[in-house]
């Protein structure tokens, strides 16, 4: 049974597809439409259709599978993101990236470390940052784009060095003179978060209207 859908999804469905590829494999396909609606489907039957997933099961760094149906309702938080980001001053983009790879839009997701929520927050990191209740999609937005905001001061709005902070700390950062630790998920995480974010970016950039 195709999942066609008829509504506008958000762009992170067309970034899936740098994750981590695994046996099982979910294949979608999206045309836009002369009123610029987003169509989806699983089966396409004609050509106006594209690939955008190859596959949605790798793993988050809260351990917890891809989930392509979290995915697709990700839309529910942009008010969110785009507030958290308003507030902070962070790109609501780099926030979306942070989100897909800590939690896959999981909002209950909770890591072996004990981090939890969207943007895996740890419970000190939360309560730092404003957070009472991680799980609570707004809180932990909020909280964890203030933790970002936070390292980006810190390392000099240096993207790459707060995205390795927020993954290790930031003083696993500092005891490597300033670099990217040499942990193997420090090292994985920063450039697919940057990845996400320049893909997220650029679709954003292509979706502007044009001035006639």
């Amino acid at each position: 049974m195709p999942l066609k859908t008829k509504f506008i999804l958000p762009t992170l469905l067309l970034v899936v597809s740098i994750l981590p590829v695994a046996e099982a494999r979910q294949r979608i396909y999206m045309f836009v439409d002369a009123e610029g609606v987003k169509h989806f489907t699983d089966a396409p039957d004609n050509g106006r259709y594209r690939l955008l997933i190859l596959n949605a099961h790798g793993l988050t760094v809260s351990g917890q599978q891809y989930d392509e149906k979290l995915l697709a309702r990700s839309g529910r938080y942009d008010s969110i993101i785009q507030t958290a980001a308003d507030a902070t001053a962070v790109e609501s983009n780099l926030l979306r990236a942070v989100i897909v790879v800590e939690s896959g839009f999981n909002s209950r997701a909770v890591s072996k470390c004990g981090a939890v929520g969207l943007m895996q927050l740890m419970p000190g990191t939360a309560t730092r940052y404003g957070a009472s209740n991680p799980y609570d999609a707004k809180q932990n937005v909020h909280a964890g784009a203030r933790y970002l905001k936070f390292l980006m001061d810190r390392f000099g709005q240096n993207i790459t060095l707060a995205l390795a902070a927020y993954n290790a700390g930031e003083q696993a950062v500092d005891r490597n003179g300033g670099h990217i630790p040499p942990y193997s998920e420090t090292q994985a995480y920063v450039p697919r978060v940057l990845k996400i974010y320049r893909l997220l970016s650029q679709q954003s950039r292509s979706d502007q209207p044009r001035s006639t």
